[in-house]
């Protein structure tokens, strides 16, 4: 297996116990899962000299930027909804996780959730003029509210499932607070990599890419793996789709305690990956 974790976590957990270090508060992120007919999933790999995760599989997402609570043309659940969903205080959290989820997906994959009416989606986001707002985006030039309110589009939050949601641990120096969703991959849309921060891109089917990891070929974070054996049960997308609903969205958090002489990691619920990290 090829589970990540940064070789300072031993000596934070140490210092977290002893009480020497303030956990970071984390941030907000969304992540999504594109799925194609078949089913495969969209994964990106980290570029080695990412501080985070670098060389690891993850999937298109990024932290929610406090102008993704802008108001915005919104199609699918209502902000009420998505908030008792998602398990935040406000409307306005609720928001920001969502277009966190759909602006990302633009800016790491060029996939755009989004289109002129509650029953259309954007068929082609290639074109120059699409780069450059993507490009500005990412600068932060651009907000995705006035981004889509120029464009004359409404969020489809319909086209997301929120599946999964996992925060980093106490001991992590860059602590997120990520949700995660599935999307289908829109009907004439194609993605490419538009990170600066992964170094390749591809489809694969779950399977496949559970048995990469099980090898030790492909790097993963221990939420990457889990939702990929998640999916391994699903043989559509609209077929994930339907079962979001019903997911625990309880956050997962590692933990970590002294065992016969040696630090444990735990991911509650996810035995797999309890793992010994050192003396």
């Amino acid at each position: 297996m090829s589970q990540w974790y940064p070789p300072e976590w031993p000596d934070r957990i140490r210092a977290l116990a002893r009480g020497e270090l303030t956990p970071v508060v984390p941030r907000r992120a969304s992540t999504v899962l594109l799925l194609r007919p078949g089913l495969d999933v969209y994964l990106l790999r980290r570029r080695a000299s990412m501080a985070f995760a670098g060389g690891a599989y993850a999937y298109p997402g990024g932290s929610v930027d406090d102008r993704d609570e802008r108001a915005v043309g919104w199609a699918g659940p209502s902000l009420a909804a998505w908030a008792g969903r998602l398990g935040v205080d406000t409307e306005a959290e609720a928001q920001a996780v969502v277009c966190a989820a759909v602006r990302e997906t633009f800016e790491e994959a060029g996939v755009l959730l989004a289109g002129p009416s509650a029953d259309e989606v954007v068929a082609d986001t290639t074109g120059e003029d699409w780069e450059a707002d993507r490009a500005a985006l990412v600068a932060r030039e651009l907000s995705f509210a006035d981004f889509l309110a120029r464009r004359g589009l409404v969020l489809r939050s319909d086209l997301l499932g929120a599946w999964a949601r996992w925060i980093t641990p106490e001991f992590e120096r860059r602590r997120y607070d990520t949700w995660f969703f599935v999307a289908a991959l829109p009907e004439g849309q194609r993605t490419r990599n538009a990170s600066t921060e992964a170094d390749r891109t591809v489809w694969a089917a779950p399977a496949d890419a559970c048995a990469g990891y099980d090898r030790g070929e492909l790097l993963m974070m221990p939420p990457t793996i889990a939702m990929l054996r998640d999916l391994t049960a699903y043989a559509t997308p609209d077929a994930a789709l339907a079962a979001a609903p019903a997911r625990e969205l309880a956050p997962v958090i590692a933990r970590a305690a002294m065992v016969d002489g040696q630090l444990e990691l735990t991911w509650p619920g996810h035995e797999e990956f309890t793992k010994r990290i050192g003396s």
